[in-house]
């Protein structure tokens, strides 16, 4: 319980009696019958609002004096009260009054907090220390825990102030810490402005070992222990009794995100002590440890700025030590008989030089050394992030050329720290670098005994053990060791027992080595060997394994063809060809089949004419539209030079029918060009017309109209002419086909009379109608259309143009016509 002054309400002199005012007269009644009821009080305060507050404060302590429970009325005087002295010195004696003022209140108002605030504040205002600091034990003492939160925040600002002893601000913030324990953060950072360098490094320490530890400034343990490294190497000679070693090896072990700067913290820990070897071997400790490229480049750049900053260092203290010798000497000069200690003294400054040379070319070495070991610890920090790395052993292997027995043993090491399964690129490489690297050295029977073990690994994918039986026999071939090279391939394509699959099927996990017999570029190689080096038997014997095994490629089935026809084995190649389109299918069997027709048509020629157009009806049938054009082509040309003429017009015929609607023209084209050529010109106007009715683009079919319409005109059929251009003009927008019109008019101004002329103008009308129809709702016209001047408003404009042209062009006709005298 709080000790609290008992004594009376007011005991110092009343104010000066003041005659009531003329409110206050109409409530002095009320309050006479009534002192002890607080709303009597109050309405006459109200009443008294606008009166200087020397008449309001006597009736407050009137009221006090029958109501001394009251915390509305002491509230609102004490507020009252401390307007009046808030623009007063501090020195004026209304401080003290309201002072004895607020004791009095608490008397009985110990248990408000807010009167304690109104006293606090005002304290703390008065730069009263002592005074405050008791008044906050006193409020703390007085009110419940639940209402401390209010009071504490007000001492913690107090105790920040400046001019507030640090022992006091400590005791109270370690009494805080009791009653609200996760503010510990705030203790440490006022530690830390305290330069309380030891307490701080505990408290860190503690809150680190803490596992239940929550920040409320929403810090991570990585941050903390970043901030506990700080302090203790920044101020390693202030803390003591902690084993810094320990606490920072302890935060590496636990923190996995830049542990770089934890070693690099530690580094400087010793570095401060003085201890220079020490750090040396912190940082290649970290250096040996650290498991990311970041990490390594912290702790690289801080070892080297120290190597760097110690030379510096070294440096000018010798020539701070040579100006000092050099005004020796002066003096020196000035006691010329002194000579004894002059040469002391010399012997003494070129020994120490010396010794500071030595020194400094050894740290110079060191540091020299330190970069060009960079690339080599760089490249291990990457494989101790994943061993299973390829391309970083290579990378490795690479920094040490001009070692090959160096080299060996770290493509060693790696084989045996990778699993294959977690291999992380072509592990396979590194088997044939192994190998390689003994082949260079002379010892081919270790590169053989090493190609031995690596095809035996268990790699992810076949090609990777298909490269090393194809490294390992190129390696015979090399050597001229043709027939162990052909021994190899035939081991390497060797097909596993039946045991060995019950085995391998036993076991669950299928290595590559059972499907290793299927590889097709072992076969290919094994193909390319026996062909240069076995004879034709062999050769085809592998060849035939290749399509029986159903691994062969289109190119695999032409070069067996072509090894048969060099050995004037037609049928046999005719056979394979066969055999490959039957295997394939489009479009990886249309080189097979243009291949087989031409070798084909070049053999026989016209001999085998039914099998020939067997082979190319057969041809057509199996391949798409889009690439049957070509094959069509070469059967009317072997029609044409070998067959009947009339064959060939069907096979024009079909592949026009067949081949995709943008390349029916050309095929007509030549269609056409061969029939008029064969048959004459007036066969092609079957040709023609079918050409027009068979659903060819717009485009095409207008120039298919054109070159129809040029025959007709050159045969004399003048009206069928018309009737082709009337035809076509369907297709052809006046706006965009002026060829076309300007065609159309020069044959009726040639060939026409006025009637036909204007209605070659009313079809060119209404066509221009129909398409000015239809683009008004199409949006690619309109985009078109939109950089044309006058495109939106020249419809009815153009169409009155258009109508004065054609009244000029009719007159003009008329005219021409009168002068040659045919109308």
């Amino acid at each position: 319980m709080a000790v609290v002054d008992s004594s009376p309400v007011f005991t110092s002199a009343a104010p000066a009696k003041l005659e009531p005012s003329e409110k206050s007269l109409q409530y002095e009644e009320g309050v006479i019958q009534n002192r002890y009821l607080l709303k009597q009080w109050w309405s006459n305060l109200i009443a008294l609002s606008d009166a200087p507050f020397v008449e309001r404060q006597g009736i407050y302590e009137n009221a006090l004096t029958y109501l001394p429970g009251s915390y509305k009325l002491w509230h609102a005087y004490l507020r009252e009260r401390l307007e009046t002295v808030r623009n007063l010195p501090i020195t004026h004696s209304r401080y003290e009054s309201l002072d004895k003022s607020f004791k009095q209140a608490l008397s009985t108002m110990h248990k408000y907090p807010r009167i304690w605030i109104l006293y606090l504040d005002f304290l703390i205002e008065r730069k009263f220390v002592t005074a405050t600091r008791r008044t906050f034990d006193r409020a703390l003492c007085a009110l419940p825990v639940t209402q401390h939160e209010q009071i504490w925040s007000r001492y913690l600002k107090f105790v920040n102030q400046n001019g507030i002893p640090i022992e006091t601000s400590l005791r109270v913030y370690r009494r805080y810490l009791r009653f609200d324990p996760s503010h510990v953060e705030n203790f440490i950072e006022f530690l830390k402005h305290s330069e309380r360098w030891q307490e701080a490094a505990e408290r860190l320490a503690r809150l680190l070992n803490d596992d239940q530890f929550f920040s409320i400034k929403g810090k991570t343990k990585h941050q903390l222990w970043l901030e506990l490294c700080d302090l203790l190497t920044q101020h390693s000679a202030e803390v003591s009794g902690l084993n810094v070693d320990a606490i920072i090896r302890g935060g590496i072990r636990k923190v996995r995100d830049e542990v770089g700067r934890l070693w690099a913290s530690l580094a400087e820990y010793y570095v401060r002590r003085g201890m220079f070897e020490k750090a040396r071997d912190i940082f290649e400790e970290g250096m040996a440890s650290v498991v990311t490229v970041r990490d390594f480049s912290v702790i690289f750049d801080a070892y080297s700025q120290f190597e760097e900053t110690a030379i510096s260092t070294i440096l000018e203290d010798t020539s701070e030590n040579e100006d000092v010798e050099g005004e020796a000497n002066r003096d020196e000069e000035e006691d010329p008989f002194n000579v004894d200690k002059l040469i002391e003294d010399c012997k003494t400054f070129w020994l120490g030089d010396d010794v500071t040379l030595k020194d400094v070319d050894l740290r110079l070495e060191r540091l020299e050394n330190l970069l060009k070991r960079r690339p080599k610890l760089a490249n291990s920090v990457q494989l101790r992030q994943n061993p299973h790395n390829v391309e970083q052993w290579h990378r490795r292997v690479k920094l040490f050329n001009g070692k090959p027995w160096k080299q060996i043993q770290i493509i060693k090491h790696a084989i045996n720290t990778i699993d294959p399964m977690k291999a992380v690129g072509k592990l396979h490489t590194l088997w044939v670098a192994l190998a390689k690297h003994y082949e260079s050295l002379g010892k081919t029977d270790d590169a053989r005994l090493t190609f031995d073990k690596a095809v035996q690994v268990n790699y992810k994918a076949m090609d990777d053990l298909a490269s090393v039986w194809c490294e390992w026999v190129e390696m015979e071939v090399r050597h001229k060791n043709f027939k162990k090279a052909l021994d190899l391939m035939s081991r390497a394509i060797a097909k596993p027992s039946v045991e060995v699959k019950r085995r391998v099927a036993a076991d669950g996990n299928e290595p590559v080595q059972m499907k290793i017999h299927k590889s097709l570029r072992l076969w290919s190689l094994y193909a390319y060997l026996e062909k240069s080096l076995g004879n034709l038997e062999s050769t085809l014997s592998v060849y035939d394994s290749i399509l029986d095994l159903r691994i062969a490629t289109p190119e695999i089935i032409i070069n067996y063809a072509a090894l048969l026809e060099d050995h004037k084995r037609f049928e046999d190649a005719f056979r394979v060809y066969e055999r490959g389109v039957n295997i394939f299918r489009y479009p990886h069997a249309k080189d097979i089949w243009v291949t087989y027709l031409t070798k084909f048509v070049e053999r026989y020629r016209g001999s085998k004419l039914h099998r020939a157009r067997d082979l190319f009806e057969c041809a057509v049938k199996v391949a798409p539209a889009e690439v049957v054009k070509p094959l069509y082509m070469q059967y009317a040309k072997f029609e044409e030079d070998f067959g009947l003429a009339k064959r060939a017009m069907m096979v024009y015929d079909q592949a026009a029918k067949a081949v995709p609607a943008a390349e029916k023209l050309s095929i007509y084209e030549i269609y056409i060009a061969r029939a008029a050529e064969i048959f004459g010109v007036p066969r092609t106007r079957e040709i023609y017309e079918q050409a027009i009715e068979s659903g060819l683009p717009d485009k095409d079919a207008k120039i298919m109209c054109l070159k129809y319409a040029e025959l007709e005109k050159s045969l004399g059929e003048i009206d069928r002419a018309r009737a082709l251009y009337e035809h076509s003009s369907q297709f052809a927008d006046p706006r965009s086909f002026h060829d076309f019109w300007l065609k159309w008019q020069e044959f009726e101004v040639q060939h026409g009379n006025e009637d036909k002329f204007r209605e070659m103008l009313r079809v060119k009308r209404s066509v221009s109608a129909r398409y000015s129809q239809m683009h008004l709702i199409d949006p690619e016209h309109l985009i078109a259309q939109k950089d044309v001047p006058g495109a939106v408003f020249g419809g009815l404009v153009r169409k009155r143009e258009e109508t004065d042209v054609e009244e000029v062009l009719v007159g003009a006709l008329a005219r021409l016509k009168r002068s040659r005298g045919d109308w």
